[in-house]
């Protein structure tokens, strides 16, 4: 009788287990959900606004940091300066989470001037993501 009461449960946590887990799909929502929502809490220089949006299919996830610089060559060389240390900051503080990147979803990044022009792209995916982190 402890015996069938021992496998029954054995049974239940194991189901529970298998359904708990989330795949890298449902990881990429949570995260574009729970980032879209703390966004107005993001602080960062010359930032205004951040947003994420996610696309299942490719595995990706797009960010965009909307600023309030003009666009100009010194603020584009400015902040080609700068935006590996945000994206390294936010690498760390798992802001951009490792193990999302490490399950192949690509984080295409995009730092945008006043006028929504691209001053900087980058790509964080697993293969440029060691690179950031050192730097």
């Amino acid at each position: 009788m402890i015996k069938k009461i021992t496998q029954s449960l054995f049974a239940i946590i194991v189901i529970l287990t298998l359904i708990s887990c989330k795949n890298t799909k449902q990881k990429l929502q949570e995260y574009v959900a729970t980032y879209n929502s703390t966004a107005p809490s993001f602080k960062a220089e010359n930032v205004t606004l951040t947003t994420a949006r996610g696309y299942i299919n490719d595995n990706k996830i797009e960010l965009r940091f909307e600023t309030n610089l003009e666009q100009n060559e010194s603020n584009k060389n400015a902040t080609i300066k700068r935006f590996p240390d945000l994206l390294r900051e936010m690498l760390n503080k798992d802001q951009i989470p490792k193990e999302l990147v490490n399950e192949g979803v690509q984080f295409d990044v995009y730092f945008l001037a006043d006028d929504n022009t691209v001053f900087v792209k980058e790509i964080v995916n697993a293969e440029t993501m060691p690179e950031l982190i050192k730097k």
